[in-house]
């Protein structure tokens, strides 16, 4: 199984302007945007820890998912959220021959924590032995940084604002969020009540 981002976010798309406010900046300076590659990249590297802690796409984009197996032979959780739409289904057999799938045999089931691909039958199609399934799909919160939830924007700007102050890599925290942060995206997270639900 693997999730491959075929678009990624564009920088102009990224809150630049906003990161420079939070950190309180010094404006008015010939060199003003002198720092803006070091900002995107604490904003980029704050995005992706999210994401990852809450299993969602933030920003709207498009991804490939692999898969080798279905778990259910009738439908699959899809693993990231939100979807906002599914372009295509491949079977890929294994010598590389792939078959697009009719899209009126399966659909989207929209769901905030796991959204699923469904036969509209009675089994999604069969992945050869060898072979692979591959969706593509969109998947975030938004296109762009006013389109997103103010918690999750304010949890992005405090981290990448502490991942700027800790740049020389001197804290002892390790991989651990600040507080404020986790409290902020502790409602995006999926909470699993029975093991293998996914």
């Amino acid at each position: 199984m693997m999730l491959v981002e075929l678009t990624e976010v564009p920088d102009g798309a990224l809150p630049v302007s906003e990161f420079e406010d939070h950190l309180r900046l010094g404006t008015g300076f010939d060199e003003e945007d002198l720092q803006d590659g070091l900002l995107t990249a604490q904003l980029r590297a704050a995005l992706a820890a999210i994401e990852g802690r809450i299993g969602k796409a933030i920003f709207e984009r498009t991804f490939e998912w692999s898969v080798a197996a279905w778990r259910d032979l009738g439908q699959q959780v899809l693993p990231i959220a939100p979807v906002t739409g599914i372009h295509t289904l491949e079977i890929v057999d294994a010598d590389g021959v792939d078959e697009v799938i009719d899209a009126a045999r399966w659909r989207l089931v929209a769901d905030p924590h796991r959204p699923r691909l469904v036969s509209t039958g009675y089994m999604l199609p069969a992945i050869p032995v060898g072979g692979q399934a591959l969706v593509t799909f969109s998947a975030g919160m938004g296109a762009g940084w006013q389109d997103l939830p103010a918690d999750l924007t304010q949890a992005v700007l405090y981290l990448a604002g502490s991942y700027y102050e800790d740049r020389h890599g001197k804290s002892e925290d390790g991989a651990a969020l600040p507080k404020v942060v986790d409290a902020l995206i502790q409602r995006y997270r999926d909470v699993r009540v029975f093991r293998g639900m996914r």
